[in-house]
């Protein structure tokens, strides 16, 4: 069985996931549900462990749920992470470059290194390059961390970071943080979806999450930034713009 909170884990906020899972995991078992002791890491926390048939829960980007898992997945619901100007379970992107790049609007980056850190992701791709298609890739990541990380060392100019991580970054790595600051933003698109193997007790499912995360301690809800869970239909993600082809860098 596979359970995967890995999208939002970095800092304080892993072992805060830790515990979720576990007030999940007893809930699941108190409504007869099956579920594993301990959270998944590592490759199986992403598209294996997403299309897997053994899935019990995990947490996957808007880009791939629209484009290779709603129709192969149960969607259970979306986390609200109360972002400013964001309706319950939507989210942004912010758009960083380094603190110090006389630069003001993002305007100014038409022909500046843009770093993103997959052209499946939502947040540092899709979402970005339809705000504003000017941008000129140069740099493929490989997480938003590594493209925070690349603008701040100079290797791009540019980088577009989910708002969520962009916290965890400031809360977790400040001297990151730092070197960095925000000059734009997306529109609000909806939230990373949780999800369960296709056929999966949907209904049930979210209301053990639900019931989990609103039992989280004061302390784990705001290194998460949880709000509590909602739904938003799968048309929500399938409106989304169609993604800009990624170049071959």
């Amino acid at each position: 069985m596979i359970a995967a909170l890995g999208m939002y884990d970095l800092g304080d906020a892993a072992p805060a996931n830790d515990r979720l899972w576990a007030l999940i995991r007893d809930g699941l078992g108190g409504a007869g549900m099956a579920a594993p002791q301990a959270l998944t890491r590592g490759d199986l926390a992403y598209l294996p462990g997403w299309l897997s048939p053994d899935l019990v829960l995990a947490q996957t980007c808007g880009r791939p749920f629209r484009e290779m898992l709603h129709d192969k997945v149960a969607l259970i619901g979306t986390p609200d992470y109360g972002l400013p100007g964001c309706a319950p379970g939507y989210y942004r992107s912010v758009f960083v470059v380094r603190a110090d790049d006389p630069r003001g609007a993002l305007g100014d980056f038409a022909s500046a290194r843009f770093a993103y850190n997959d052209p499946m992701s939502q947040s540092g791709w899709a979402g970005p390059m339809h705000h504003a298609p000017y941008l000129t890739p140069a740099l493929q990541t490989g997480g938003h961390r590594a493209s925070a990380q690349a603008v701040a060392e100079g290797a791009a100019d540019v980088a577009a970071l989910d708002a969520v991580t962009w916290g965890l970054l400031q809360r977790n790595l400040p001297e990151l943080a730092a070197q960095l600051r925000v000059v734009d933003e997306t529109p609000p698109a909806p939230g990373l979806p949780l999800i369960s193997a296709q056929g999966s007790d949907a209904a049930r499912i979210f209301s053990v999450v639900a019931g989990a995360i609103a039992a989280l301690s004061a302390g784990d809800r705001a290194a998460l930034s949880l709000q509590g869970l909602v739904q938003i239909p799968v048309s929500a993600y399938l409106a989304l713009p169609p993604a800009a082809p990624a170049p071959k860098l």
